[in-house]
C-alpha cells in the first residue's frame, strides 16, 4: 500500500508524493520502486497511486506509458539517420526542433489530443503552407513509432483535418529566362575582370548543374581531351549548417555531359588565371582534385554566394527575377526550344525518372507559343 505524503514545494505551495515497490526487474534483479510527485490534493494522489497499484498485479509499471514526445522522438531519429543523408536528417533535425517539439516535446506522447495536434497544424500552415505538411507527416511518423513500439495504441494524427493552400489567380512568374535575357545577363559580367563568376553562370547556363553540383567541382571533372563534364558529387549543408560534400541523391544524379566549345574554352581560361591567383596567395593549385571554384583560403565557397552575385547584377539590369535554379530551368527550357527529346534533357539533367522532366522543365518560350500558333492556323486553314 502506498503511503501519501505531504511536502512543501520551493514556491511555499502544498503538493503530495508517494513510493511504490513495484516488484523486481527481470532483466537486472533489482528492486523497482516509483516515486509520483506534485499531487495538488491528497486525493488526486491516492488516485494515482491506486492506479498504479493496479498496473503492478496485472503485470508490472508500464515505464512507457509516461514516455514523452521528445524521448520518442530521439529513439526515432536515432533509427531514421541511417535511412537518409546527412543534408536530410539535418534539415528533419531543425524541423523538430523549430517547430514541432516546442508543440509536443515535453507532453507524454499518451496524453496528446487530436485537438491539439489540430491547433499545431493550423497554426503551422498560417506562418509556413509551403512547409507545414512536412511538419504535419514527421510528427506522423514520430506517432507511428510510438504505436511499433506500443507506447500508445492509436496515431491521432489519423484524425487531423488537413488545410489546404487556396490556388491564388494570376500568372505565377516564370523562374527561367529566354535566349535574349540570357545573352543580357552575361553582357553584365565582364569575362576577363570578373572571370570566375562569368565562368560560374556560364556552367549553369550551359551545362544545367545544380547550385551545390557546380560548387562541388574539381578540376579532374572536367576531360578537356573528350570534351566532357562529370558530376558526382553536391555540395550542401549537414549538421549544425556545417557545408558538407555528398554523392548525389539519386544513380540518375551521376552523369557525365558534353560540353560546348566556348565554355571549354571559358574553363581553360579561369584554369590558367586560378592558378596565377592561387599561387600568388600560397597555394599550390596543380593537383587534380583542386575545386574550379574556391574560396581565397582555397576552401567550397558558400552556397550563397552564387545567389548573391545573382541579386546584384538583377538589379543592375533589371531583368525579371530568378533564382539560381532559374539557371537549370533556362537551360532544359533552351534545349527543349533547340528541339532537344525529353529523354535527352533527362539525362542531361540528371532526373531519376522522366516524369520529373516533365513536371518541372515543361516551359514554353513565346516564340514556340507563337510557332503553335501559326501551326494551327496553317492546318485548319480558313
Amino acid at each position: 500500500m502506498a503511503s501519501i505524503k505531504s511536502y512543501t514545494t520551493s514556491n511555499g505551495d502544498k503538493r503530495y508524493k508517494f513510493q511504490i515497490y513495484g516488484g523486481i526487474n527481470p532483466q537486472t534483479g533489482k528492486v523497482m520502486k516509483t516515486t509520483r510527485r506534485g499531487f495538488k490534493s491528497k486525493k488526486e494522489a491516492t488516485l494515482e497511486a491506486s492506479r498504479l497499484e493496479l498496473e503492478i498485479s496485472q503485470g508490472g509499471i508500464k515505464k512507457e506509458n509516461n514516455i514523452k514526445f521528445k524521448e520518442v522522438y530521439e529513439q526515432w531519429y536515432e533509427a531514421y539517420i541511417n535511412t537518409v543523408r546527412e543534408s536530410t536528417y539535418a534539415r528533419t533535425a531543425g524541423m523538430f526542433n523549430n517547430h514541432i517539439l516546442p508543440e509536443f516535446g515535453n507532453k507524454r506522447i499518451r496524453t496528446i489530443q487530436i485537438n491539439e495536434i489540430q491547433r499545431a497544424v493550423n497554426k503551422w500552415f498560417k506562418i509556413a503552407p509551403n512547409n507545414f505538411k512536412k511538419w504535419f507527416n514527421y510528427t506522423t511518423n514520430v506517432f507511428t513509432y510510438a504505436i511499433k513500439e506500443r507506447y500508445i495504441d492509436d496515431n491521432p494524427c489519423k484524425l487531423v483535418n488537413i488545410p489546404r493552400k487556396q490556388v491564388e489567380y494570376g500568372d505565377k512568374p516564370a523562374n527561367f529566362w529566354d535566349k535574349q535575357q540570357l545573352k543580357k545577363f552575361f553582357e553584365y559580367i565582364d569575362p576577363e575582370k570578373q572571370m570566375e563568376k562569368y565562368t560560374l553562370f556560364r556552367i549553369l547556363a550551359f551545362c544545367g548543374l545544380r547550385r551545390g553540383e557546380c560548387l562541388a567541382l574539381t578540376w579532374d571533372d572536367i576531360d578537356f581531351s573528350e570534351k566532357t563534364m562529370r558530376i558526382n558529387k553536391t555540395l550542401t549543408q549537414g549538421v549544425k549548417g556545417k557545408q558538407i560534400v555528398q554523392a548525389p541523391k539519386t544513380r540518375k544524379g551521376r552523369r557525365t555531359i558534353v560540353l560546348d566549345e566556348f565554355t571549354l574554352a571559358t574553363l581553360k581560361k579561369w584554369r590558367l588565371k586560378q592558378k596565377q591567383t592561387f599561387l600568388m596567395l600560397g597555394f599550390n593549385t596543380f593537383k587534380k582534385s583542386q575545386l574550379i571554384f574556391a574560396t581565397r583560403n582555397n576552401t567550397h565557397k558558400c552556397l550563397n554566394t552564387p545567389a548573391k552575385w545573382l541579386g546584384k547584377i538583377i538589379n543592375e539590369s533589371n531583368l525579371p527575377k530568378i533564382t539560381v535554379h532559374g539557371f537549370r530551368h533556362s537551360h532544359a527550357s533552351a534545349l527543349f526550344a533547340a528541339g532537344a527529346s525529353i529523354k535527352e534533357v533527362q539525362e542531361r539533367l540528371g532526373h531519376e525518372d522522366v516524369k520529373t522532366t516533365m513536371d518541372i522543365y515543361t516551359h514554353v518560350t513565346d516564340q514556340q507559343n507563337q510557332e503553335a500558333v501559326n501551326k494551327l492556323v496553317n492546318y485548319l486553314d480558313f
